[in-house]
């Protein structure tokens, strides 16, 4: 059994999250993320929900996009 596809995903992954978690220590964070036009917002005395759902689908956009360009080099 080939291991090396799987070492190279983890190894790719650890970079990701490594610059996640410096963004988040940084206390730069995402940006604009999580605060888009369209995200649903409802705050009121003793409740709060947030559901972001334009943020949900921006990523979902960019991940797909990513993801289709990296198996056009397979």
């Amino acid at each position: 059994m080939n291991l090396e596809p799987l070492g190279k995903f983890l190894i790719g992954a650890g970079i990701v999250l490594v610059i996640l978690g410096a963004l988040f220590v940084s206390g730069k964070g995402f940006g604009p993320l999580g605060k888009l036009p369209g995200d649903i917002r409802v705050e009121k005395p003793n409740f709060s929900f947030y559901f972001p759902i334009v943020t949900c689908i921006a990523i979902s956009a960019v991940l797909t996009l990513v993801m289709w360009i990296l198996s056009s080099f397979r």
